[in-house]
């Protein structure tokens, strides 16, 4: 390979000029020029933009993919970017996964019998809410992670190298302003000599030393403020790019938005499916008029259907109970609930026994055994 070493050698030379001149800036030892105040302003808009966009950036992923379901130590870019290629990923999400370990262990456990059964609702349910995640990831990534990283990867990195330039153009100037006054005080320090006229021949060389130090002054000048215009340009495009980023927000809460009401909708129709599936088994208990009611000791934490303790009592009367929890009505068979008011409840032959009837003032519906503790 060919090296050119006149050119080398020139740009070694420019190269620790310029590191001499931003070393004597720093200890004091040299002028330094200031850019224009509305230039400055737009470097530090830039910057926070930059700063804040990255932030912004990695923590939503770690948001929307916390824990990367390849084993093999995959990043979230990847789970992300095989998404945008609109083809099958190969990883699951972690509700699918977990969907289809209950829908294994349904066919280990019987699939015709309660706990195997409930498996496989349950998990049918999973893969449906790692369905609405996939969703969430395929949209965020196409409407609010790749603008964000277009900007860090792209018009950055422009804006950065530009910014690189003019101040490698504002040391050249202050280099040439140096060079002048340099060369302007040599010339003066030799006019005022008593030998004035001796040494007209060095005082020519001193005075065409000055002259050529004006010229590139000049030249550096020019360079210089044709540098601060194009990277002034740049820096205000961030304007438009804070525009584009509202508008991916925008998309993202939308996104958002539509996920979680999908998953809601979900856990909405996974517990009526459960609560059939209750009635089911609770119809074939052994005690016609008693079925199993959970007594909740502490109204901190919602009980389990697994783990709640069960405690046989007869519900053929009214009673009084406490609200352990809002609930909302679904439809107008069912009474509203709030946490901590006292209702009346009782049950009626061939109700559903993990339902009740409440009943406020003239208020009367459906409300759900778990969110009530009996207290007569």
């Amino acid at each position: 390979m060919d090296f050119n070493v006149k050119k080398l050698a020139s740009d070694a030379g420019v190269f620790f000029t310029r590191a001499v001149q931003f070393t004597e800036e720093k200890l004091g030892q040299a002028e330094k020029t200031e850019l224009d105040p509305h230039l400055e302003n737009l470097i530090t808009q830039a910057d926070g933009t930059k700063n804040w966009t990255d932030k912004i950036l990695r923590q939503t992923e770690v948001l929307l993919q916390p824990n990367p379901i390849d084993h093999t130590g995959a990043r979230i870019e990847e789970f992300i970017y095989d998404k945008l290629d609109k083809k099958l990923p190969s990883r699951a999400t972690n509700a699918e996964l977990l969907g289809q370990y209950m829908l294994e262990a349904a066919g280990e456990f019987g699939s015709e019998t309660p706990y195997g059964s409930t498996l496989i609702t349950v998990g049918e349910y999973q893969k449906r809410l790692g369905g609405a995640e996939r969703e969430l990831l395929q949209t965020s990534a196409v409407t609010f992670l790749t603008p964000l990283r277009n900007f860090l990867e792209g018009d950055w990195r422009t804006i950065s190298k530009e910014r690189r330039l003019l101040e490698n153009r504002r040391l050249d100037l202050d280099i040439c302003k140096a060079r002048l006054k340099k060369a302007k005080q040599a010339e003066a320090k030799a006019t005022a000599a008593p030998d004035f006229q001796e040494t007209r021949p060095r005082n020519y060389v001193l005075s065409a030393s000055a002259s050529a130090a004006e010229h590139e002054l000049r030249v550096a000048q020019t360079e210089f403020d044709r540098q601060a215009e194009v990277t002034r340009l740049l820096l205000e495009g961030i304007s438009s790019t804070h525009l584009n980023h509202l508008r991916c927000l925008q998309d993202f809460v939308e996104a958002q938005a539509t996920y979680y009401a999908q998953c809601h909708h979900y856990m909405q129709d996974l517990q009526k499916e459960l609560s059939r599936c209750a009635n089911a088994v609770g119809s074939s208990h052994p005690s016609g008029d008693v079925c199993p009611i959970p007594i909740s000791s502490s109204s901190s934490q919602k009980p389990s259907a697994l783990a709640m303790e069960q405690t046989q009592i007869t519900v053929t009367g009214a009673r009084k109970a406490k609200v352990l929890y809002d609930y909302d009505a679904h439809d107008s068979s069912e009474l509203s609930l709030l946490a901590d008011e006292l209702i009346a409840v009782y049950t009626v032959p061939g109700m559903d026994p993990d339902w009740l009837v409440g009943e406020r003032g003239n208020e009367k519906g459906k409300v759900p055994v778990t969110y009530l503790e009996l207290l007569s």
